[in-house]
């Protein structure tokens, strides 16, 4: 686990990609901080800002060093649940098991907040074990701030309700004391509380953002988008780990099973059978199960280690060399980018280059204002442009925002004269077609095959909603 982690970090030193469009944002975020943000709680800009405070700096190493780290204690959270549950073997290959998913080599690579809320959910998954055994007022305090942490970092917390509910229902030797579980639900909700009230002061923007991107308000069950996203959750945590989970889950569901593999079971496929149905009915990442395998690698591990050992080995051998690979990657990004090799990685390349590209167009139009209504471009320029006297605005309305920028930075009516504005569309204004001061086709990178346009505008057209 150590050694798979410094791995990373070296590699994080020599790593040539930009910040991802949401990485960028959190960044942002955590430049102001508050109980919560536009589409997501505030943990994630809560991490960005210790770490720059302790670092000193907001370099993408940095920013991304959170992930790996963050893997690490998560692996070792687990490792002590193993322990509690089953022995020191079992223990181990979880350790090894976790810091080697797929999923979690990427997110190692990429910052997300899927990390912190991981991490959380471990946490709070060692004190409710603790508590299964004993009584005790310090841990149910612990595992009620494990929760509103991962609250805090993620609302997919909330998909381990049911499961959790079934367990305590079903599995006797799951259950904790009715004093413990109260104290941990107040201190949880105390911790919830700050975020709840945020949203409510912000007309539920992140729940409304949620709401939108899970398509709730416009089914369309399609059976394929359900069998797309199970398929997909071999790739997330290997296959040989996914399968150990769904034969762990048949026997338990066809034959009952005892106490620990019950609890682990519904703590884990509640969730896959629940995104697997928001995909069928509308639209889900391959991610957003993501919590059902804090468990789910723990009954992985003890399930290969019954019916078939050497799959811990193969598991290994296989989720290791694809982590590697992984760690490895954005090293290399630029010239397998170049060669077309990877479209994947062209997602993380180019951004940079479009702000660089636009700042040195305003600079030479004498402007200091740029404008745009693209979510990419704006969140690259906010991290890429910082320090270097450029006003940085989102051309949407912040009475109905689509984004973060829209909602903060909208073009203030107070701006006069001449502004920047950059876009991947053709600009109109109330008085016609503006001719653009420059456009151009970036060759590799997110933009590849796309048109940056640039114009020089006044500002009241954009104050008039003529941007398209």
């Amino acid at each position: 686990m150590v050694a798979l982690t410094l791995w990373r970090i070296v590699t994080l030193s020599f790593d040539t990609t930009d910040l991802f469009v949401d990485e960028a944002q959190y960044w942002l975020w955590s430049q102001s901080l508050d109980f919560g943000y536009y589409s997501k709680p505030p943990m994630i800009a809560w991490i960005l800002r210790a770490m720059s405070e302790i670092s000193g700096s907001s370099s993408i190493f940095w920013i991304r060093i959170c992930g790996p780290l963050l893997h690490l204690a998560t692996g070792l959270a687990l490792m002590q649940v193993a322990l509690r549950l089953f022995d020191r073997e079992i223990a181990a290959w979880a350790g090894v098991t976790y810091i080697t998913l797929p999923g979690v080599a990427l997110s190692s690579v990429f910052f997300s907040t899927d990390v912190p809320l991981l991490f959380f959910l471990a946490v709070a998954l060692a004190a409710y074990v603790v508590l299964t055994g004993r009584r005790s007022v310090t841990i149910a305090v612990a595992l009620g701030l494990a929760v509103a942490g991962a609250f805090l970092s993620k609302y997919a917390i909330l998909f381990l309700l049911p499961g959790g509910l079934i367990a305590i229902a079903c599995v006797p030797r799951a259950r904790i004391a009715w004093r413990d579980a109260w104290i941990a639900v107040a201190v949880a909700s105390a911790g919830c509380l700050p975020n709840i009230w945020w949203n409510l002061e912000n007309r539920m923007v992140t729940v409304k953002h949620t709401e939108n991107i899970a398509h709730w308000g416009r089914l369309n069950p399609h059976l394929s988008g359900g069998l797309e996203f199970f398929g997909a959750q071999f790739g997330v945590v290997g296959p040989i780990v996914f399968a150990a989970i769904l034969i762990a889950s048949y026997r338990v569901l066809m034959r009952g099973g005892e106490w620990r593999e019950q609890m682990l079971v519904w703590l884990s496929l509640p969730i896959i059978a629940l995104i697997s149905l928001q995909a069928t009915l509308a639209k889900a990442y391959a991610n957003w199960a993501a919590t059902a395998y804090v468990a789910g690698t723990l009954l992985a591990v003890w399930t290969l280690r019954r019916v078939w050992p050497q799959g811990l080995k193969w598991s290994l051998l296989l989720n290791g060399t694809v982590s590697c690979l992984v760690a490895t990657a954005p090293v290399f990004a630029i010239p397998v980018s170049e060669s077309g090799a990877s479209i994947v990685l062209d997602r993380y390349l180019g951004r940079s280059k479009v702000s660089n590209d636009a700042a040195a167009l305003a600079r030479t139009l004498g402007l200091r204002d740029i404008v745009s209504d693209d979510r990419d471009i704006l969140a690259d320029m906010f991290y890429t442009l910082r320090g270097r006297g450029y006003s940085i605005y989102a051309s949407g309305d912040p009475d109905a925002p689509q984004s973060y920028y829209d909602q903060k930075f909208p073009v203030p009516k107070s701006l006069h004269g001449s502004v920047l504005f950059v876009s991947t569309h053709p600009n109109v204004c109330p008085t016609g077609p503006q001719a653009p001061a420059a456009t151009w086709q970036p060759h590799t990178g997110n933009y590849r095959g796309k048109t940056i346009y640039a114009y020089r505008l006044d500002a009241s057209c954009l104050a008039t909603g003529g941007s398209l």
